[in-house]
């Protein structure tokens, strides 16, 4: 069987969702979502779809993206049942979208493809130096910057378009990396280190208050702790959501060599004392 042209797969794949979603013959549960039901499933997909890159399965990265294109596909379908917009909006929007932010490839005098993306010089002067990554960074944020200006949005600060709904961990990242661009922000990595320290003091003197227990203030200073050590491992070159990522895998990898160590065969050993899953910690450790 020939493999379809990404017009064809794309076109029968749109016309799948509307069949699914026909008030007279469709699928009942299909028809019963909506944004919000659908929401939690088009951000399992694109975890899937990282977890696959990780283990570098690449035909699970296939059907992965397939199953994250179909929540796109989904939401878009919803959209065009309300006479919002459809799929052809959402495509052509964010083709758009690049366009404009691509000016070192898109733009008035912009290289040819396979040549390297240059500083726009001085009208009637040859372009300048290469950019490099953090430069095309930078210019990204500013366009972005212009066009919120330009759409009228009535959030103009540095921190908008930050999602309330991203993972805490990246959600600090980036909140941190914005207030950075305009200069607050810390001048050293050792500086955000003694931050660290100070709100460890203050979660110290929170806990103390409350006779060990944590209430409302002790959840909040714990917070600021957590808060101070993303910035630390921003500065520092970290990617903390990833560092943390690597922990747990880590602390899942030696934990389940305790199991088999303690005669489980894998599955949950009977309950041990402290000693002893010391003792399984520390070997299993050192057989890595």
């Amino acid at each position: 069987m020939d493999r379809p042209e990404p017009a064809e797969a794309l076109a029968a794949l749109l016309a799948l969702m509307a069949r699914l979603r026909d008030p007279e013959g469709g699928c009942p549960w299909d028809r019963a979502q909506d944004f919000r039901t659908i929401a939690p499933y088009t951000i399992e997909e694109a975890y899937e779809v990282r977890d696959a890159i990780e283990r570098d399965d690449a035909p699970k990265l296939r059907e992965e993206l397939g199953d994250l294109l179909f929540q796109v596909v989904f939401h878009a379908r919803m959209a065009e049942e309300r006479g919002w917009f459809d799929f052809a909006d959402v495509a052509a929007g964010i083709h758009g979208k690049l366009v404009r932010r691509h000016p070192h490839v898109f733009g008035a005098g912009a290289p040819r493809a396979g040549e390297p993306q240059r500083r726009q010089g001085p009208a009637g002067h040859e372009p300048g130096p290469p950019l490099n990554e953090a430069e095309q960074s930078l210019q990204w944020d500013e366009i972005k910057a212009r066009e919120r200006a330009a759409s009228g949005a009535s959030d103009r600060s540095t921190l908008a378009d930050v999602p309330r709904g991203l993972p805490a961990l990246l959600r600090a990242s980036k909140l941190g990396r914005r207030a950075a661009r305009v200069g607050f922000d810390w001048q050293r990595p050792e500086d955000v280190r003694a931050k660290v320290l100070e709100e460890l003091g203050e979660l110290d003197a929170a806990l103390a208050a409350s006779g060990g227990v944590a209430d409302a203030h002790g959840v909040e200073e714990f917070g600021d702790v957590l808060f101070a050590l993303v910035n630390w491992s921003r500065h520092l070159g970290i990617d903390a959501e990833e560092a943390l990522r690597r922990a747990s895998d880590k602390f899942e990898r030696r934990f389940r060599r305790m199991e088999r160590l303690a005669g489980g065969g894998g599955r949950a050993p009977a309950p041990l004392g402290a000693e002893a899953w010391d003792a399984l910690w520390r070997e299993a450790k050192a057989s890595e």
